[in-house]
């Protein structure tokens, strides 16, 4: 027996005054309103109803327990506002995770915005390279640089990311600026060691293919590192444009062999396949593709 329909059918036969008034009501046979009344008698243990040929009457105990069930089904009726309102207002608080430098440098600024636009959502970003289970760690959505995604995703295209291979203004002036990939397998190569130990930067001129092997004594984790040491004058570095062009808008940094293409790296926000996602949710996945689309 569904209970709260059980009592749902009590409270309208009583409001109603006979079962053939509550069924039409309901739109339900007078028979089955019958059957979720002596339903619940019988779980109750004792009569909610005593009937006659024309009319019933509310017991004690049925008086009792149709305020109780009154109060119930209030309850739920609030319960179910509530998550319409949530569905139709952007509230509350949204999770979110990112590469860390696409997230501090790319994303942040225009969480910023998000938020002035929609100031009763929280936004908590959090900022790692390692592949994150959004359901397992409880992330309402995620960005996710890579050209494969979890078949249990839902992937909205943002714009790709663009590679470069950068030195410092020191470094080219020590060793000059190369003129192919192929020089770079001389020079210590700053390692991302999220891409593997194994990795190789893949360098493109028309059908000119060229691999370089990733060799080096540096390796980290962490994008805004592997910068930093590269500012140091410690080595070359390949990473997303989205850390790198303030540095090379400042002139920190210099891209090498400018007519030589590396791959990008397709971006995509992701989210779990929920049927009605939140207000929140869709307005903040619109707004970040709005932007970087």
């Amino acid at each position: 027996m569904d209970k709260l329909r059980a009592m749902e059918v009590f409270v309208a036969t009583v409001d109603a005054g006979s079962f053939a008034a509550a069924a039409t009501k309901l739109d339900l046979s007078a028979v089955m309103v019958g059957k979720h009344i002596q339903a619940l008698e019988t779980q109750l243990g004792a009569r909610l109803l005593e009937r006659t040929t024309r009319r019933h009457r509310l017991t004690e105990i049925g008086a009792a327990y149709l305020e109780r069930c009154r109060d119930v089904l209030a309850s739920v009726q609030a319960a179910d506002g509530i998550a319409d309102t949530l569905r139709a207002v952007p509230q509350g608080t949204l999770r979110v995770t990112a590469p860390v430098s696409f997230g501090a440098h790319r994303l942040t600024p225009i969480i910023g915005d998000y938020l002035a636009a929609y100031p009763q959502v929280k936004v908590e970003l959090n900022l790692n390279d390692r592949l994150v289970d959004l359901a397992e760690e409880g992330f309402d959505c995620g960005v996710r640089m890579s050209h494969s995604i979890d078949e249990g995703l839902i992937a909205r295209p943002l714009a790709a990311s663009r590679m470069f291979a950068v030195a410092s203004p020191g470094w080219v002036e020590r060793h000059g600026m190369p003129a192919h990939p192929s020089e770079l397998e001389k020079f210590p190569l700053l390692n991302f060691a999220v891409w593997g130990p194994r990795h190789a930067w893949r360098f493109t001129r028309g059908a000119e293919v060229v691999e370089v092997p990733v060799s080096g004594q540096f390796s980290t984790n962490n994008g805004q590192a592997l910068l930093n040491a590269a500012l140091a004058g410690m080595g070359v570095v390949m990473q997303a444009d989205s850390l790198l062009a303030p540095a090379i808008a400042a002139g920190q940094v210099i891209p090498l062999l400018a007519d030589w293409e590396l791959p990008t790296r397709p971006v995509h926000l992701v989210r779990l396949p929920e049927a009605r996602p939140s207000a929140k949710l869709r307005s903040f996945i619109d707004f970040v593709a709005a932007r970087l689309g």
